[in-house]
């Protein structure tokens, strides 16, 4: 029996032995863990959680402590109910400001890497803080934080407030009656004191900031739609990219767009992209994908009429999970296709063999899908 199909019926098996919740392909709550934890309540402010997946510190957004883990990692905190981990040295990424017209909480983060490196957030533990990270909404924290570790730090997270106790209330697994009232208590008072000191302070003027898009195979390499290639990039990352140095990124052809995974898949994702191509048909001959994180996400979209707007502009729409955020020998796109993305990792053959990926915004990714070429989502609203 192949790897994944074996660990998909003994994860049944031992689950339905133990008794243990299982959200499998068919439940009607499926989806993405980092999307469908927050829809359920399930993550919580204080609450530690862990993961075999690097994008687990997607839930920090509501002040919780997540992270990533290996499957050998998980099978002992499974078995014991604990975990050994290195005190991460601290840091806080202040975004000054107000944010700009069509620049998003994938644009802050992507900004953040280009600055500063893939490395830049090594070893620490990422508190995301300032005005226009107070300013977003709890979905657009999740995109924040789930980039953290594409800035390789151990976990990314933000001071959960008002507008995190609103996100949770009523949420199925979420506390209830008196018990809410005693969580609200206490999650009230994990913010970060006014006088906290951390090992590492970055601040970033969020009004200065513009859409942005990856042009080599790393998210540090990544510049404003309306920038170019540096006269720097590493030969090795042009040969693959197909670009050459100085290039413009703005109005660089597309084979394709993908709009998707446990980054920007939710619904306020996907209302962004559909304000964009509503009335409006994506560059012929275009292959282009939604995938909708989670079965919730896909309903509510559905019920709003979002996936019309989707399949009459041109594009497929699918059922909710990862889909074609990563290949692992299934469904790609074209050897060497050029893609435009809203996932979190442009690394080679991420999306396919030879699969050139730029990660970019879902507003960027729809307006790219309409013009057939890399294109500045500010120019089209």
């Amino acid at each position: 029996m192949p790897g994944g199909q074996a660990f998909i019926t003994e994860t049944r098996a031992a689950t339905l032995a133990a008794g243990i919740r299982l959200f499998d392909v068919t439940d009607p709550d499926q989806g993405i863990v980092h999307v469908i934890s927050p829809e359920l309540g399930i993550v919580l402010p204080g609450a530690t959680l862990i993961a075999p997946d690097s994008h687990t510190c997607t839930q920090g957004a509501f002040g919780a402590l997540a992270w990533g883990i290996g499957s050998s990692e998980a099978e002992h905190a499974m078995a014991t109910g604990t975990l050994r981990l290195k005190k991460p040295g601290t840091m806080r990424v202040t975004f000054a400001g107000v944010l700009p017209a069509m620049v998003t909480p994938k644009d802050m983060a992507l900004a953040l890497i280009a600055r500063h490196g893939a490395g830049g957030g090594a070893g620490h533990a990422v508190e995301f803080a300032g005005e226009a990270v107070r300013a977003l909404d709890m979905e657009g924290r999740m995109t924040l934080c789930n980039m953290a570790t594409e800035f390789a730090a151990m976990t990314g997270m933000i001071a959960p407030d008002e507008k995190t106790f609103a996100w949770l209330a009523g949420r199925r697994y979420a506390p209830s009656g008196p018990q809410w009232e005693a969580a609200l208590a206490q999650w009230r008072m994990l913010a970060s004191d006014p006088d906290a000191r951390f090992d590492r302070e970055i601040g970033i003027d969020a009004g200065a900031l513009a859409p942005m898009v990856s042009w080599g195979t790393s998210p540090e390499q990544s510049a404003p739609i309306d920038g170019c290639v540096p006269p720097d990039a590493p030969q090795r990352v042009l040969d693959y990219i197909g670009l050459a140095s100085g290039v413009q990124l703005k109005g660089t052809a597309i084979d394709a767009a993908f709009i998707g995974s446990c980054t920007n898949s939710r619904l306020s994702d996907l209302r962004q992209a559909a304000s964009l191509l509503q009335g409006r048909r994506i560059a012929q001959g275009l292959k282009a994908i939604c995938v909708p994180g989670s079965s919730q996400v896909k309903r509510e979209a559905e019920a709003e009429g979002l996936d019309r707007i989707f399949i009459e502009a041109g594009f497929e729409w699918r059922e909710s999970g990862c889909s074609m955020c990563f290949y692992a020998g299934g469904e790609s796109f074209a050897p060497g296709a050029r893609v435009v993305s809203t996932t979190n990792r442009n690394f080679e053959s991420r999306q396919g063999p030879n699969v050139k990926t730029h990660i970019a915004s879902p507003a960027t990714v729809a307006a790219s899908a309409l013009a057939g070429c890399l294109a500045d989502p500010r120019e089209i609203a």
